[in-house]
């Protein structure tokens, strides 16, 4: 018997939330296999998800299908657990709670979830601001900072225009030492001195205070977010 086919001969019990498992050993990217509480709590939030913006499309049970791996053959199966989880999870941070305290210590796995749980907001070709909400506060459970949200969301969707990094243009994944030389540039480049000097309109050099105001605020926040001091470079 399968997983899929055990989960369905649970009826609707494996998707109670079960805060008595065992930390599993081990410090990889893959949860413990066999582990059907695990897999429970996963469609859970799958499901849930799919239903924040008020309907369960094929395409996200398609892709929830895919992402987690399901085979062909199971597809059937793989349709009655998400639509069982769907009807019975009464709160998703209960699963994501569950998930993030039992594989804390493989933070890799929680990010391959939260990854999944992207793919099948985006599904539908958009992701809504409900859905939005939901990664977040998943995000929240499982332990992520701001900064590793914000760096996950940005893989899925790219930059929001006040992205720290976005405004420095900037990987999330950059050395402090390039970070500190894109600041240094940008504002060289965009000093409202330079401004006056070059001869542009008053408007300009409005503008240009905004903008290096932008860029030094940015660069402070990523050394907050870094645990770096924040003082002048």
């Amino acid at each position: 018997m399968n997983l899929w086919s055990r989960l369905l001969e649970g009826g609707h019990r494996p998707f109670e939330p079960d805060s008595s498992d065992p930390e599993p050993e081990g410090n990889d990217c893959a949860p413990d296999p066999n582990d059907v509480g695990f897999t429970a709590a996963v469609v859970g939030l799958g499901a849930k998800l799919a239903m924040a913006d008020g309907a369960v499309t094929d395409q996200e049970i398609m892709v929830f299908s895919r992402v987690f791996r399901a085979a062909p053959e199971d597809a059937d199966n793989v349709r009655r657990v998400f639509n069982i989880a769907r009807q019975t999870v009464r709160g998703y941070e209960s699963y994501a709670r569950r998930i993030g305290r039992k594989y804390k210590n493989r933070p890799c796995l929680l990010e391959g979830v939260l990854d999944g749980l992207f793919q099948i907001a985006g599904a539908d070709g958009v992701v809504t601001d409900a859905e939005m909400q939901f990664l977040a506060t998943v995000a929240e459970a499982f332990g992520f900072s701001d900064a590793t949200f914000r760096r996950i969301r940005a893989s899925h969707l790219g930059p929001d225009r006040d992205d720290p990094y976005h405004i420095l243009g900037v990987p999330h994944d950059a050395e402090f030492k390039s970070i500190r030389a894109a600041y240094r540039q940008l504002m060289a480049d965009n000093h409202p001195d330079r401004v006056v000097h070059i001869g542009a309109p008053r408007e300009f050099e409005d503008a240009a205070h905004a903008k290096a105001a932008s860029i030094t605020a940015a660069y402070a926040q990523i050394r907050t977010e870094r645990g770096l001091l924040v003082r002048p470079d």
